[in-house]
């Protein structure tokens, strides 16, 4: 079997990570709560509490009533972090180059680790396993990324389905348009035309889906037809460079955790391990009094060791803290090349306006994703529909 594109998911992985410190609720009816300031929908759900009724997305009000005993976890994210961070490297050890999509979600290309472990089945069961069973992860295998995706969607705990390339429309074909990138809005919309699954969507004439659903439901219409194959794009390895301070007892004052933070600070930039490089992103995170937890995270406009810059980017992060802390953590997520600075004596015009928008670039990629920055390229300029007459294709 040629190479393939194959994705790993691990649904509800933020609840999951967040119930690590509270395991008995995760046989209970619970779900993650709604962040503040943000409309009262719940996140991902436990299996007893999707037996009672209760989903994803639903409404805050609607799941009490169904269910009074549902229990609200809060959000933990730097345990997300962390434990995300754990799978892509268990994964890499193991010889995958990954492209992790979001905390729960990645793809990798298959070329290679074919061949060191037997063909895509083998691969993709050694990946499940570098996993972790604890998770219930399943894979999918296609030639297509949403394909993949939409394989390993409905795949069981700990299974694989592979879709061969002949195949990929008719597999898609009955499934639901919740496997979509689209709006609760737009999906009714559709429904209410009569659309209901990927194959109704996919036939279709694309220039009358785009005319009523604009560029989101013409992206929709191309993925229910199997999407383009795209390349998957390997993240470079992240440096294991982090600092934990744990306190004898809860901390409040703003100006203790600064002296704190600023000790963290000292401690990883003498690191050995960061070999001259200086640091482009940073993260701060926190266990809070509660068990929660906290993060924040800091991208700099230009890599810099500067003692006095990166405290005054990390310091005003603190006063975003929402309870006392019990441990505290820093970590240079992202550094920059280990490449010295020529110097010239005279510019020639034009150069400090390059180098700046290069470091801008840069600065949204590391903020953003290496998707962040794109160039307009002409595909069909003499369309009467916008939306087919450029795509956004990644700068490299």
């Amino acid at each position: 079997m040629c190479s393939m594109i194959a994705s790993i998911l691990i649904p509800g992985f933020e609840l999951r990570a967040a119930l690590l410190r509270r395991p008995s609720l995760a046989l209970e009816p619970a779900a993650l709560s709604p962040l503040p300031g943000t409309e009262p929908r719940l996140g991902p759900v436990t299996a007893a509490a999707e037996a009672a009724g209760v989903k994803s997305g639903m409404r805050l009000g609607e799941a009490l009533a169904m269910c009074p005993s549902l229990v609200l976890v809060e959000h933990d994210p730097a345990s997300v972090e962390q434990e995300w961070e754990g799978v892509l490297r268990r994964l890499e050890d193991a010889g995958f180059a990954v492209e992790p999509a979001e905390p729960g979600c990645l793809y990798f290309e298959t070329r290679g680790v074919e061949r060191l472990y037997g063909g895509v089945e083998a691969a993709l069961r050694r990946a499940l396993v570098a996993v972790g069973s604890r998770w219930d992860p399943r894979a999918g295998g296609a030639d297509r990324r949403f394909a993949a995706l939409a394989a390993a969607s409905v795949a069981r705990p700990g299974q694989i389905l592979v879709v061969a390339g002949e195949h990929t429309r008719d597999f898609l074909a009955p499934l639901p348009l919740t496997l979509l990138p689209l709006e609760s809005d737009r999906r009714e919309e559709l429904g209410e035309l009569g659309v209901r699954t990927l194959g109704e969507l996919a036939g279709l004439p694309g220039a009358a889906v785009a005319d009523r659903l604009g560029p989101d439901g013409r992206r929709a219409w191309s993925l229910a037809r199997g999407g383009s194959s795209g390349r998957v794009e390997a993240r470079r390895p992240a440096a294991e460079l982090a600092e934990t301070l744990e306190f004898p007892e809860a901390v409040g004052n703003e100006l203790t955790l600064r002296r704190a933070l600023w000790v963290l600070l000292d401690r990883v930039l003498a690191r050995p391990e960061r070999a001259g490089r200086e640091p482009r992103r940073l993260a701060v995170s926190a266990r809070l009094v509660g068990g929660g937890s906290w993060r924040r995270s800091v991208t700099l406009r230009e890599a810099t060791a500067a003692v006095a810059r990166l405290r005054a980017a990390l310091g005003p992060k603190l006063t975003e803290l929402t309870a006392p802390v019990l441990k505290l953590r820093l970590e240079l997520a992202e550094l920059g090349e280990s490449t010295g600075r020529q110097l010239e004596l005279v510019r020639l015009e034009g150069d400090e306006l390059r180098v700046r928008l290069k470091e801008g670039l840069r600065q949204a990629r590391a903020s953003a994703g290496a998707d962040a920055v794109c160039t307009v390229v002409e595909v069909a300029p003499w369309s009467r529909i916008p939306e087919q007459r450029a795509l956004l294709v990644p700068r490299d």
